[in-house]
Protein backbone atom coordinates (compact mmCIF):
# COMPACT_ATOMS: atom_id res chain seq x y z
CA UNK A 1 0.00 0.00 0.00
CA UNK A 2 1.29 3.64 -1.17
CA UNK A 3 2.29 6.31 1.55
CA UNK A 4 1.11 9.58 1.08
CA UNK A 5 1.15 13.53 2.11
CA UNK A 6 -0.62 16.39 1.19
CA UNK A 7 1.14 19.79 0.92
CA UNK A 8 -0.80 22.75 1.52
CA UNK A 9 0.78 26.49 2.00
CA UNK A 10 0.44 29.65 3.63
CA UNK A 11 -0.77 31.13 0.24
CA UNK A 12 -0.59 31.46 -3.37
CA UNK A 13 2.75 32.09 -4.62
CA UNK A 14 5.00 30.90 -1.55
CA UNK A 15 6.52 28.10 -3.77
CA UNK A 16 4.61 24.76 -3.27
CA UNK A 17 5.13 23.86 -6.42
CA UNK A 18 8.81 24.48 -5.79
CA UNK A 19 9.40 23.01 -2.62
CA UNK A 20 6.51 19.75 -3.97
CA UNK A 21 9.15 19.14 -6.74
CA UNK A 22 12.16 19.18 -4.19
CA UNK A 23 10.36 16.52 -2.01
CA UNK A 24 9.90 14.14 -4.92
CA UNK A 25 13.76 14.36 -6.50
CA UNK A 26 14.60 13.92 -2.84
CA UNK A 27 12.98 10.58 -2.52
CA UNK A 28 13.42 9.51 -5.95
CA UNK A 29 16.95 9.85 -5.32
CA UNK A 30 16.83 7.54 -2.15
CA UNK A 31 15.85 4.65 -4.30
CA UNK A 32 11.83 5.32 -4.08
CA UNK A 33 9.41 4.98 -5.92
CA UNK A 34 7.50 8.31 -6.47
CA UNK A 35 4.05 10.03 -7.70
CA UNK A 36 2.75 13.62 -7.90
CA UNK A 37 -0.88 14.41 -7.86
CA UNK A 38 -2.71 17.97 -7.84
CA UNK A 39 -6.45 18.13 -7.97
CA UNK A 40 -7.18 21.24 -9.93
CA UNK A 41 -4.20 23.67 -11.81
CA UNK A 42 -5.04 27.07 -12.43
CA UNK A 43 -3.29 29.35 -15.13
CA UNK A 44 -1.99 27.44 -17.34
CA UNK A 45 -0.98 28.57 -21.11
CA UNK A 46 -2.24 26.37 -24.36
CA UNK A 47 -0.76 24.37 -26.61
CA UNK A 48 -0.52 24.70 -29.92
CA UNK A 49 -3.63 22.30 -30.72
CA UNK A 50 -5.19 23.94 -27.95
CA UNK A 51 -4.73 22.05 -25.36
CA UNK A 52 -3.76 22.79 -21.74
CA UNK A 53 -0.27 21.91 -20.27
CA UNK A 54 -0.63 21.18 -16.96
CA UNK A 55 2.45 23.39 -15.87
CA UNK A 56 2.77 22.56 -12.66
CA UNK A 57 3.36 19.00 -13.52
CA UNK A 58 5.49 19.92 -16.09
CA UNK A 59 7.73 21.50 -13.47
CA UNK A 60 7.58 18.96 -10.87
CA UNK A 61 8.44 16.46 -13.59
CA UNK A 62 11.82 18.70 -14.66
CA UNK A 63 12.99 19.14 -11.40
CA UNK A 64 12.47 15.62 -9.84
CA UNK A 65 13.06 13.56 -12.60
CA UNK A 66 10.02 11.39 -12.42
CA UNK A 67 8.57 9.86 -15.60
CA UNK A 68 4.94 9.60 -14.75
CA UNK A 69 2.65 10.71 -17.13
CA UNK A 70 1.22 14.14 -17.04
CA UNK A 71 -2.06 12.85 -17.76
CA UNK A 72 -2.08 11.12 -14.85
CA UNK A 73 -0.83 14.22 -12.68
CA UNK A 74 -4.03 16.37 -12.91
CA UNK A 75 -7.75 16.04 -13.46
CA UNK A 76 -9.01 19.56 -13.92
CA UNK A 77 -6.74 21.92 -15.35
CA UNK A 78 -7.50 25.18 -16.07
CA UNK A 79 -6.45 28.42 -18.28
CA UNK A 80 -7.52 31.51 -16.13
CA UNK A 81 -5.02 32.32 -13.19
CA UNK A 82 -7.77 32.07 -10.82
CA UNK A 83 -8.94 29.68 -8.30
CA UNK A 84 -10.26 26.76 -9.73
CA UNK A 85 -13.91 27.15 -8.49
CA UNK A 86 -14.02 30.99 -10.43
CA UNK A 87 -12.03 29.35 -13.63
CA UNK A 88 -14.26 26.71 -13.63
CA UNK A 89 -17.07 29.15 -13.60
CA UNK A 90 -15.27 30.84 -16.78
CA UNK A 91 -14.34 27.60 -18.42
CA UNK A 92 -16.59 24.89 -17.49
CA UNK A 93 -15.04 21.27 -16.34
CA UNK A 94 -15.71 21.80 -12.52
CA UNK A 95 -14.05 19.90 -10.37
CA UNK A 96 -15.75 16.75 -8.64
CA UNK A 97 -14.79 14.57 -5.43
CA UNK A 98 -15.29 11.37 -7.27
CA UNK A 99 -12.83 12.24 -9.45
CA UNK A 100 -10.62 13.51 -7.67
CA UNK A 101 -10.31 10.68 -5.46
CA UNK A 102 -10.28 7.84 -8.46
CA UNK A 103 -7.44 9.74 -9.75
CA UNK A 104 -5.69 9.99 -6.90
CA UNK A 105 -6.30 6.25 -5.86
CA UNK A 106 -5.15 5.35 -9.62
CA UNK A 107 -1.59 7.42 -8.69
CA UNK A 108 -1.83 5.64 -5.40
CA UNK A 109 -1.45 2.28 -7.16
CA UNK A 110 1.55 2.52 -9.42
CA UNK A 111 3.78 4.37 -6.62
CA UNK A 112 5.06 3.66 -3.52
CA UNK A 113 5.35 7.48 -2.13
CA UNK A 114 2.38 9.55 -3.23
CA UNK A 115 3.00 13.36 -2.79
CA UNK A 116 -0.28 15.44 -3.46
CA UNK A 117 -0.22 19.51 -4.01
CA UNK A 118 -2.64 21.38 -3.10
CA UNK A 119 -3.94 25.00 -4.93
CA UNK A 120 -3.43 28.13 -3.28
CA UNK A 121 -3.83 28.45 0.86
CA UNK A 122 -5.61 25.80 2.96
CA UNK A 123 -8.91 28.06 2.24
CA UNK A 124 -9.14 27.45 -1.54
CA UNK A 125 -12.63 27.16 -3.03
CA UNK A 126 -12.38 24.21 -5.30
CA UNK A 127 -15.59 24.14 -6.41
CA UNK A 128 -18.82 26.72 -5.43
CA UNK A 129 -21.98 26.07 -8.34
CA UNK A 130 -22.22 23.04 -8.68
CA UNK A 131 -21.43 21.93 -5.21
CA UNK A 132 -19.88 23.42 -2.21
CA UNK A 133 -15.98 22.21 -2.15
CA UNK A 134 -13.39 23.75 -0.40
CA UNK A 135 -9.53 22.03 -0.26
CA UNK A 136 -9.39 20.64 3.04
CA UNK A 137 -12.96 18.67 1.76
CA UNK A 138 -10.33 16.80 -0.51
CA UNK A 139 -7.93 16.65 2.04
CA UNK A 140 -10.67 14.87 4.38
CA UNK A 141 -11.98 13.19 1.87
CA UNK A 142 -8.48 11.45 1.21
CA UNK A 143 -7.55 11.11 4.88
CA UNK A 144 -3.78 13.03 4.71
CA UNK A 145 -1.64 14.48 6.80
CA UNK A 146 -0.12 17.81 5.33
CA UNK A 147 2.86 19.68 5.32
CA UNK A 148 2.53 23.25 5.41
CA UNK A 149 5.34 25.39 3.10
CA UNK A 150 5.94 29.07 3.59
CA UNK A 151 8.28 31.69 2.72
CA UNK A 152 10.34 32.63 4.89
CA UNK A 153 10.27 36.36 4.25
CA UNK A 154 8.04 39.21 5.87
CA UNK A 155 4.76 38.79 7.20
CA UNK A 156 5.35 34.34 7.33
CA UNK A 157 4.22 34.60 11.61
CA UNK A 158 0.67 35.73 10.70
CA UNK A 159 0.38 33.59 7.59
CA UNK A 160 2.09 30.35 9.39
CA UNK A 161 -0.18 30.67 12.53
CA UNK A 162 -3.23 31.50 11.20
CA UNK A 163 -2.74 28.44 8.49
CA UNK A 164 -2.21 25.96 11.52
CA UNK A 165 -4.21 27.35 13.82
CA UNK A 166 -7.27 27.12 11.06
CA UNK A 167 -6.00 23.90 9.85
CA UNK A 168 -6.32 22.14 14.01
CA UNK A 169 -9.70 23.76 14.79
CA UNK A 170 -11.05 21.58 11.17
CA UNK A 171 -8.85 18.58 12.49
CA UNK A 172 -6.66 18.34 10.01
CA UNK A 173 -3.19 16.61 10.96
CA UNK A 174 -0.26 18.91 10.56
CA UNK A 175 3.01 17.58 10.73
CA UNK A 176 5.46 20.20 10.38
CA UNK A 177 6.58 23.06 8.46
CA UNK A 178 8.79 23.79 5.41
CA UNK A 179 10.27 27.68 4.72
CA UNK A 180 11.17 28.78 1.44
CA UNK A 181 13.22 31.36 -0.15
CA UNK A 182 15.33 31.41 2.64
CA UNK A 183 18.67 33.49 2.82
CA UNK A 184 21.69 32.19 5.17
CA UNK A 185 22.71 34.73 8.06
CA UNK A 186 19.23 36.91 7.69
CA UNK A 187 18.15 37.74 11.20
CA UNK A 188 14.41 38.40 10.18
CA UNK A 189 14.31 35.45 8.27
CA UNK A 190 15.76 33.36 11.57
CA UNK A 191 13.81 34.63 13.87
CA UNK A 192 10.24 34.32 11.99
CA UNK A 193 10.97 30.87 11.69
CA UNK A 194 11.36 30.80 15.34
CA UNK A 195 8.50 32.66 16.49
CA UNK A 196 5.85 30.19 13.53
CA UNK A 197 7.86 27.18 15.72
CA UNK A 198 7.26 28.94 19.16
CA UNK A 199 3.19 29.82 18.16
CA UNK A 200 2.62 26.53 16.52
CA UNK A 201 4.62 24.12 18.06
CA UNK A 202 5.35 22.60 14.70
CA UNK A 203 9.09 21.70 13.95
CA UNK A 204 10.91 23.05 10.80
CA UNK A 205 10.79 20.17 8.89
CA UNK A 206 13.49 22.09 5.96
CA UNK A 207 14.72 25.45 5.50
CA UNK A 208 15.25 25.95 1.38
CA UNK A 209 17.70 27.92 0.43
CA UNK A 210 16.31 30.75 -2.77
CA UNK A 211 17.46 28.85 -5.58
CA UNK A 212 18.00 25.69 -4.25
CA UNK A 213 18.36 22.74 -6.60
CA UNK A 214 18.21 20.41 -3.53
CA UNK A 215 16.30 19.76 -0.10
CA UNK A 216 18.23 19.99 2.70
CA UNK A 217 16.41 17.07 4.32
CA UNK A 218 17.28 13.20 5.14
CA UNK A 219 15.72 11.25 2.66
CA UNK A 220 14.85 8.65 5.66
CA UNK A 221 13.08 11.48 7.59
CA UNK A 222 11.32 12.85 5.10
CA UNK A 223 10.12 9.47 3.68
CA UNK A 224 8.65 8.78 7.35
CA UNK A 225 6.24 11.52 7.17
CA UNK A 226 4.12 9.68 4.61
CA UNK A 227 1.30 7.77 5.78
CA UNK A 228 -0.61 4.44 4.67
Amino acid sequence: MSKKIFITGTGTDVGKTYVTALLLKKLKESGRKAGYFKAAMSGNERREDGTLIPGDAVHVKQISGITQPLEQMCPYVYEHAVSPHLASRLEGHPVGLEVVEQGFLEVCKEFDYVTMEGSGGILCPICFDEEKIWLEDIIKRLGLSCLVVADAGLGTINNVVLTVEYMRAHKIPVKGIIFNRCHKGNVMEEDNIKMCQYRTGLVTLACVEDGAAELAMDGELLASLYEE
